[in-house]
């Protein structure tokens, strides 16, 4: 029967069901990357908290539960687990090969800072969003209002891509502004260039998808800019349809750019 344990570690736990590999070398800034927040001070200070096996300490069924334990500790710097269960199987990986491990999780008030340099890198690697890393100053006091306003939201959220304890990539979903479109929601999405053609914007999308019918939502809603052939193959894969077409939509190096507004029913 699987184990209870606090909440936080649950995207821990998923990354280490993911997991293929006879032994995973992750460091605290990743662990504490994957699941949102800040490791416990006992974490730094004791390697006795990464290796307990016995209640009433839980965190470490995150990890216990998917056959791996704690091989060696660095405080501060790294944590080596070691899997009973893969270390037979040939087919597994070994620490020097490591798969991709992608999670997907709602935003945490502590992830502030993280998403703006996440934005201002995607900003700054394309001309197909609607800013440029220059066009917003955000200061992480602001982006905390917001990323508070989206947990207290019924109809809005924001999830984040993190592929192997590295953020990667985002996907915000704005809810209708009145009760009369409370059952539609707008969703922009972006993905680091490092991370591209790896399945990240799919599993964003189909995350969101999820949870939107889960809150009442029956229609996202896009916009994408008419050059964007990359982005318009992949919404359309996923269902989308173009309802419309806004001209003149962007200034973009100083020529106009045309958008598509794209639709979904879920």
């Amino acid at each position: 029967m699987p184990k209870v344990f606090e909440s936080k570690y649950i995207p821990l736990a998923t990354y280490f069901k993911q997991s293929t590999s006879k032994e995973i070398k992750i460091t605290f800034d990743e662990i504490e990357t994957i699941i949102g927040q800040a490791l416990p001070n006992a974490a730094y200070l004791s390697s006795s908290w990464w290796k307990k096996t016995k209640p009433p300490a839980l965190h470490f069924f995150a990890w216990t539960e998917s056959g791996y334990s704690v091989k060696d500790v660095e405080l501060g710097k790294f944590v080596l687990f070691h899997s009973v269960v893969h270390e037979t199987d040939e087919l597994t990986s070994d620490i020097s090969d490591q798969q991709d491990i992608l999670i997907i999780r709602e935003a945490e008030l502590e992830d502030a800072r993280a998403f703006i340099r996440l934005q201002e890198t995607i900003f700054s690697e394309t001309d197909f969003m609607l800013y440029g890393k220059s066009d917003v100053q955000m200061t992480v006091q602001s982006v905390r209002k917001e990323m508070h306003a989206w947990k207290n939201s019924t109809n809005s959220n924001l999830l984040l891509a993190i592929m192997n304890g590295q953020f990667a990539g985002y996907l915000s979903i704005t809810g209708g502004p009145s009760p009369r479109a409370l059952h539609r929601a707008s969703i922009y999405i972006g993905v680091k260039q490092e991370f591209s053609k790896k399945g990240i914007a799919t599993s964003l999308m189909r995350h969101g998808e999820n949870w939107s019918k889960e809150v009442g939502i029956s229609k996202l809603e896009l916009s994408v800019i008419k050059e964007n052939n990359y982005a318009q193959k992949l919404y359309k894969k996923l269902g989308f349809e173009i309802e419309g077409t806004r001209n003149h939509a962007l200034i973009i190096n100083g020529e106009y750019v045309n958008e598509y507004y794209m639709g979904k029913l879920i």
